[in-house]
């Protein structure tokens, strides 16, 4: 019997998320004051906005991961549960870190299975006792989700290993990315149950639940989410082999900040977002954020920590619950090197033993002197590649202690079973060094743990502790999370073998003063960086980017897990056919500026030349004798002029307004501050310089601009040399009167005083001298170098418009602008012209074009 019915998972992997059958019951609204809160409907699931009313008026905490921090053992008589917090669960040891007046609650699955009549009692307890809403998952689903999807595809992915076999990895299973989908959903359903959308933070944990924030930013636009990772995050490289890339990338972009332990796992990330969903990130002020859809998706570097109070807890007791002499006795005269690892592949015990025989090899004064303790946690996961590598791991055991053992001396002790806290501090107590070979690790904190137990408490410590200064020896591999922050180890390339042997060598020959000031330095950084600064340091974070999300205004749009919010100002509204045709209709001397490629003409379009349709829309607004219309575009005036030949009176700004015709029958004008174009021979050069480096860029030659292209060459080699190249440009044209701008995919050299700006300017001041004060200005455009117009007519004075102007400025697509109004795309935008030419007044004499400024 399952307590919840899936019924169709291809609905779930494609994003149509049926909604599960009812519950039996549902959970009660978590509160902290007295007062009733109506239930979630399941009908409010296609909601877009925050509807819920707030009950609570302090902040409050949904901590959601796979696993809860909770322990479980039958009661003696076999009837029900008794349940106590796991004191080793990070998710406990984070709330240190966060206000002491702040709720937390726990969403999570159970370690253990629960059998479905006693789900809802065990729900209740939880709930009641630890504040813990338990994610009861299927057996069939739970095995497809944590041991296929997130153990055999997603875990030796983020850990770089790609399945070039069958035998090697395994292939990827879509039945197995429909139940990650179908749990992840379960996990949502079970958020949504006791949220408090408006104030509540949601705080998701780790790579098992990347879809999550999907399923809850589509039921609540504004919820206030971030996200941490705590296994590596693999370069782009390695990221693009899984089939459901995107719709895991996107998934994470409805986020508000997603934290990763170190900055090489984060640039692997915006890395991906870059070449797959073309993506750039900016950094201001320290803070890295990508723009997504009028969203600032945050991107949060901070290593986790340790909790310093629990392993001093345990250091108190360490000698009463493991014996710390008796451990001194045994290993009485020799150097004792400590590995602390998990039993899986990705650990280098292996490389680690090899080292260890290396060294023994190469330096014989270590033979019966230097142990090895190796302890092997139990394996998490499961599989042929596992097996295979305990029993290379035990092979060389045996070997090694064969070679080099001799009666009361063992150089390798294998420790294969399950160990609790106090034993394992007890050998850090007396480990000389702690050895750390793992070829690719999230974060690896047993050199943090390592430090501390080192340390010791206070100055009364237990008489078998030492006294005098304390030191401490690390050998880590530099491919592990907490690397960079350890920079008095000895940083090694595991696979290196001899390396690793000579480093360990090094470690345990090194004087003591050395020893102890690397100690020193370390202790200071894990002790004032621990999980208490980590989770407050992310929460702050979190309240910073999430700031500004009850003032802006919120849709959500797209299908499946192309689903994303959009955020924009309030001010900020789609602009209405009607509304606009009304106030053309009132006016009586009105100016049209029009951008081109993206506006007028799809950006898609292989054929740029206008349609008929536009050709004919054009015609009958000119011929309007209360109209004055222009193209405002960046092409040359050689295509412009012969594309628009048919439009006798259109006026055409040509190059971003460098060159400008009143209409067709008019010479055309040059308006930059400058006919020297001597600038182009020193330009140029460099220009050719890096688009023989650069593979797939090439350079845009106009009559006043040089534009490199680099949209077609490598992103993030193009985006190096365009930076490079802006700078290049900067410095050798300093003294030459032009402006270097760098564009989405170009670097653009043009004359100064050259913008779409000053052309809007330039034709409302004319129409001004020539006694036509504007009453009504429509300026419509899709990119930055329409951003100049829409500031400009948004800033112009009385002076140049009539006293209550209707002005327009719309940008096309929902984004981010300095216009007010948008239309979604250029399909909108022709019938927006065409609205209103059905309005206009014909010709009441032969016109001539737009009149000049006299």
């Amino acid at each position: 019997m399952s307590s919840r019915s899936y019924t169709n998972l291809l609905d779930l992997a494609s994003g149509n998320f049926p909604a599960f059958g009812p519950p039996r019951r549902r959970l009660p609204r978590v509160m902290t004051v007295p007062g009733t809160v109506s239930e979630l409907d399941d009908d409010q699931a296609n909601s877009v906005t925050s509807d819920v009313p707030s009950s609570i008026a302090q902040d409050r905490i949904i901590i959601v991961a796979n696993q809860l921090p909770v322990k479980a053992k039958r009661r003696p008589d076999n009837k029900g549960w008794s349940f106590s917090w796991d004191e080793d669960s990070l998710l406990l040891q984070l709330k240190d870190g966060l206000p002491d007046d702040m709720e937390v609650i726990y969403v999570g699955s159970l370690k253990f299975e629960v059998d479905p009549n006693e789900q809802d009692d065990v729900s209740q307890t939880l709930l009641e006792r630890f504040k813990c809403v338990p994610a009861f998952l299927p057996p069939d689903i739970l095995s497809k989700f944590y041991h296929g999807f997130c153990k055999q595809h997603l875990w030796p992915l983020f850990h770089y290993m790609l399945p070039f076999s069958a035998d090697h990895g395994t292939r990827f299973d879509r039945s197995l990315w429909e139940a990650y989908v179908s749990a992840n959903k379960l996990f949502s359903q079970k958020v949504i149950e006791v949220i408090n959308p408006d104030d509540d933070y949601v705080w998701i944990h780790d790579y098992h639940l990347m879809v999550l924030p999907t399923f809850l930013r589509r039921r609540f636009n504004r919820l206030r989410m971030g996200f941490f990772l705590h296994s590596p995050f693999p370069s782009s490289e390695i990221y693009r082999t899984l089939p459901v890339r995107e719709e895991i990338l996107k998934a994470l972009l409805n986020l508000d900040l997603i934290g990763f332990h170190t900055f090489d796992y984060a640039r692997h990330f915006l890395s991906c977002c870059s070449r797959m969903l073309g993506l750039e990130y900016q950094s201001k002020r320290g803070y890295i954020g990508l723009e997504y859809y009028g969203r600032t998706v945050g991107i949060k570097i901070m290593p986790v920590g340790i909790h310093m109070g629990q392993i001093e807890n345990v250091l108190s007791l360490a000698d009463k619950e493991w014996r710390v002499a008796e451990l001194r006795q045994q290993f009485e005269g020799k150097t004792v090197l400590l590995g602390v690892d998990d039993m899986d592949i990705f650990k280098g015990i292996d490389l680690k033993l090899l080292a260890m025989e290396q060294m023994l090899k190469n330096h014989p004064k270590w033979q019966g002197n230097a142990v090895l303790v190796q302890i092997a946690n139990p394996a998490r996961g499961r599989g042929r590649d596992l097996e295979q590598i305990d029993a290379e791991i035990r092979a060389s055991c045996r070997r090694i202690n064969k070679e080099f053992g001799r009666p009361g001396y063992e150089p390798v002790v294998f420790i294969d079973r399950p160990i609790s806290v106090s034993e394992r501090i007890a050998f850090y107590t007396i480990a000389e060094c702690v050895v750390v070979t793992a070829v690719r690790d999230g974060m690896n904190l047993i050199p943090y743990e390592y430090i501390v137990c080192r340390q010791g408490i206070t100055e009364s410590e237990s008489s078998s502790e030492p006294s005098g200064p304390k030191k401490s020896m690390l050998v880590v591999s530099e491919f592990i999370g907490c690397s960079p922050s350890l920079s008095g180890a000895i940083r090694i390339n595991p696979w290196n073998v001899e390396a690793t042997a000579e480093a360990m060598n090094e470690a345990i020959s090194m004087a003591e003063p050395e020893k102890q000031l690397r100690h020193e330095k370390h202790y200071r950084y894990v002790s004032t960086h621990d999980v208490a600064y980590w989770s407050r340091s992310f929460m702050q974070d979190m309240e910073r980017t999430c700031r500004d999300h009850f003032r802006r205004r919120c849709w959500g749009i797209g299908l499946s897990f192309g689903f994303r919010v959009v955020a924009l100002d309030p001010n900020f509204r789609k602009l209405n056919i009607d509304t606009i045709v009304s106030a053309y209709a009132k006016a009586n001397n009105r100016a049209i500026m029009l951008d081109y490629d993206g506006t007028v003409m799809p950006q898609a379009a292989i054929n740029k030349t206008p349609s008929a349709e536009v050709i004919s829309i054009l015609n009958t607004l000119c011929k309007d004798p209360k109209n004055i219309i222009f193209i405002v575009s960046g092409r040359g005036r050689d295509s412009l002029g012969k594309w628009f030949s048919p439009c006798e009176q259109l006026g055409i700004a040509a190059e971003h307004g460098f060159f400008l015709r009143w209409a067709g029958n008019k010479e055309w004008e040059t308006c930059g501050q400058t006919t020297d174009f001597g600038w182009i021979e020193i330009a140029e050069p460099v220009m050719k310089l890096y688009t023989e480096a650069t593979d797939g860029s090439f350079i845009e030659t106009k009559e006043s601009a040089l534009v490199w292209h680099h949209k077609d060459a490598d992103p993030g080699f193009g985006s190096s040399q365009a930076k490079e190249m802006l700078e290049h440009l900067e410095s050798v044209l300093a003294n030459e009167p032009v402006a270097v701008k760098r564009g989405q995919y170009i670097v653009e050299v043009k004359p100064q005083g050259v913008t779409k700006g000053l052309v809007a300017e330039k034709i409302l001041s004319s129409m001004t001298q020539n006694g036509k004060q504007a009453d009504f200005v429509l300026c419509i455009g899709d990119d930055r170098s329409d951003e100049d117009m829409f500031e400009c007519i948004s800033a112009l004075t009385r002076d140049i418009l009539s006293n209550s102007p209707a002005v327009f400025a719309c940008t096309v697509g929902q984004k981010p602008s300095k216009a007010k109004y948008y239309l979604d795309d250029t399909v909108e935008v022709i019938t927006m012209l065409e609205a209103l030419a059905e309005v206009s007044s014909p010709p009441s004499s032969p016109q001539m074009g737009p009149t000049e400024p006299s």
